[in-house]
């Protein structure tokens, strides 16, 4: 039978007995239709990065699926239809992971230290190879251009020409001719 990672987010206002009963329901549908779960990993109430159906939060819970497609549609079909449901994945797998889930991993986590791994990222004060706050473009304003990067003027398909305000000394210009308000037709 096919393998699934099945992840669905539940609404933030429920509680974990009513997430737990929620993953019982789905779990039932899936054995009641000759499938089975091998892992349920239940990933705790987790900040979205956008609102989704009102909720700035949703516990996020892992079904690991061992089951035919039409028992994996039925159990989508009944989490839409289910209100304490925000969203739901389903990807298939060519195989399941042995070892807890990357949301699961706490090692990862505190190896890194409290900010996480920044290597060599560089930027204010921090060193690394990227030449400062706006990485090999020098400086913050003005200054050397560095790099491979042409001025302005001279870039391909670009214009030389630059409006400067007038300067003292400067030759005041002619007026402009009147534009032709109809240019098609000559008189």
């Amino acid at each position: 039978m096919p393998l699934y990672e099945h992840v669905f987010l539940a609404r933030q206002d429920i509680s974990n007995t009513q997430v737990e009963a929620l993953t019982k329901e789905f779990s039932d549908v899936i054995t009641s239709m000759g499938g089975k779960i091998t892992k349920t990993e239940y990933w705790g109430v987790k900040s979205l990065t956008y609102k989704m159906k009102k909720n700035r939060k949703a516990h996020m819970s892992l079904l690991n699926i061992d089951a035919p497609p039409a028992a994996v549609a039925e159990m989508e079909r009944r989490m839409s239809i289910a209100a304490d449901i925000v969203r739901f994945l389903t990807v298939r797998v060519e195989e399941h992971e042995t070892e807890p889930s990357a949301m699961m991993r706490k090692s990862d986590r505190d190896e890194r230290g409290e900010r996480g791994e920044r290597g060599d990222r560089g930027g204010f004060g921090r060193g690394g190879d990227r030449g400062g706050p706006r990485g090999d473009r020098g400086g913050f304003r003005g200054g050397d251009r560095g790099g491979d990067r042409p001025p302005r003027g001279d870039r391909e398909g670009g214009s030389t020409f630059r409006a400067r305000p007038p300067r003292d000394g400067d030759a005041p210009r002619p007026p402009r001719p009147p534009r032709d308000s109809n240019p098609g037709s000559e008189a």
